[in-house]
């Protein structure tokens, strides 16, 4: 483990560990918890799903591991059978994975057994036939297994996708997920990758997270290599949608994909798009799942070329031939554009983004290029400039420098007259004439 580089170090105790994983981690000598166990542990703690992106050796199996088992020891035993199941690529990651469970687990008693590839496939069934509590394995393993109906992961209360990243680029990608279909549907699900920028991590947590939070310590300015990615500023939603159409209409690109953040917009945008003789289908999750599924098909094959989407229909979209990513709207954060890019420049295809910019949205846009830590090309499109050209001025963070509105300039109070009441009964009426000829007023 690395130590911790904040400016608040913080220890294991304070994570509200339970006793006996205290003691083991003071025997394996670690002090402080990483920035991944930081971070990661608590939320794990609540029972929340998680999408993690930390880089090797950033102390992320004990990430893992130590929430896992202190779920363990605080919950008591409901049912049989393996209580958290760990999937690894390769076996020397299970043993090693392996051997620091055991460690950690010294204290209590619960076990663990492993289960990969090469190893003798009888101790392996007798293993799972105990009903062992932690079970770490490579996929392969695990489905010889489940064809002979051994491993019960029906009750199963925690499943751990380690570097899921190697484990799809290795093509164990349907594999995890006939296997995580098997598990108890209630279960804690926690994605361990190297990377978020992995289209195939993106796609795989979709189908196996459940309302998950994501937490990011890794660079991502290494992902995307084969995505150019552009912005360009335009003035209102109006001028938008001129951008839009023109970059729909010139453009070279199979099938477009177009981002709003609300599903009023995305049936907004069809009308003037069809109008110009583009084929445009929306996607949004007020649809009917029927509506839905034939919309897709049609995307699918070819029949309609654009598709106007949100990011929760989105979720999940698996569409070869997508070359082309519009943002109409730019997207809340950065996890958001990961997930909506990663729709496009698969494996070795290229591809484009272009997120259209008003003023308002000009400090999204620079807070995601600082997430990522990456650069947007800026892009004027000539036929169509507007009058915004971005901030005047710009914050070092890249973000618009506001302007300190001046108080007000205090007007000078004009001089008030002071009006007697026996004054205003006489308004209106006839002075008499006084004696010098002067008129008076009446008595």
């Amino acid at each position: 483990m690395q130590p911790n580089s904040t400016d608040t170090p913080l220890t294991f105790s304070s994570l509200s560990l339970a006793e006996p994983l205290l003691l083991a981690i003071q025997k394996m000598g670690y002090e402080q918890p990483t920035p991944v166990q930081q971070k990661s542990i608590p939320l794990i703690l609540e029972h929340k799903d998680l999408l993690v992106s930390a880089e090797t050796g950033s102390g992320k199996t004990a990430a893992f591991l130590l929430p896992t088992l202190d779920h363990l020891l605080t919950l008591p035993l409901q049912k049989s059978g393996t209580r958290a199941l760990i999937l690894a690529p390769t076996r020397e990651l299970a043993q090693q994975i392996f051997k620091q469970c055991q460690q950690l687990i010294e204290f209590t008693d619960l076990t663990v057994g492993i289960i990969t590839g090469g190893d003798d496939f009888r101790l392996q069934k007798n293993m799972l036939q105990r009903h062992t509590d932690v079970v770490i394995a490579t996929p392969g393993r695990v489905l010889e297994l489940m064809e002979q109906e051994i491993p019960n992961f029906e009750n199963l209360e925690v499943l751990v996708l380690d570097e899921a990243d190697r484990m799809l680029d290795m093509g164990f990608s349907e594999d995890v997920l006939n296997i995580a279909g098997h598990c108890n549907p209630l279960r804690q699900t926690l994605l361990f990758s190297a990377t978020l920028t992995h289209f195939g991590v993106i796609k795989m947590a979709d189908k196996v997270l459940k309302n998950h939070d994501v937490v990011a310590l890794n660079t991502l300015h290494d992902g995307h290599r084969n995505i150019e990615q552009q912005y360009v500023v335009a003035d209102d939603n109006d001028h938008k949608k001129k951008l839009l159409a023109w970059l729909l209409l010139n453009e070279t690109y199979d099938k477009a994909l177009v981002f709003t953040n609300s599903r009023l917009l995305a049936d907004e945008l069809r009308g003037p798009l069809r109008g110009q003789k583009l084929r445009v289908g929306v996607l949004h999750g007020e649809m009917d799942q029927k509506d839905r599924n034939r919309m897709m098909d049609l995307y699918r094959n070819g029949e309609i070329k654009v598709l106007i989407a949100t990011d929760l229909a989105a979720r999940g979209l698996d569409i070869r031939g997508i070359n082309l990513v519009i943002n109409f709207d730019v997207p809340r954060n950065g996890i958001n554009y990961i997930h909506r890019i990663g729709r496009t420049g698969r494996i070795d295809e290229l591809g484009l983004t272009i997120a259209l910019v008003k003023s308002s949205e000009w400090n999204l846009i620079s807070g995601i290029q600082r997430f990522l830590k990456q650069t947007f090309k800026r892009r004027n499109i000539k036929e169509l400039e507007g009058k915004y050209k971005g901030p005047k001025k710009l914050k070092a963070s890249g973000k618009a420098a506001g302007i300190k509105n001046k108080a007000p300039e205090k007007k000078p109070e004009k001089e008030k007259i002071k009006v007697r009441h026996r004054d205003q009964k006489n308004i209106g009426k006839r002075r008499a004439p006084s004696k010098d000829g002067d008129t008076q007023a009446p008595k």
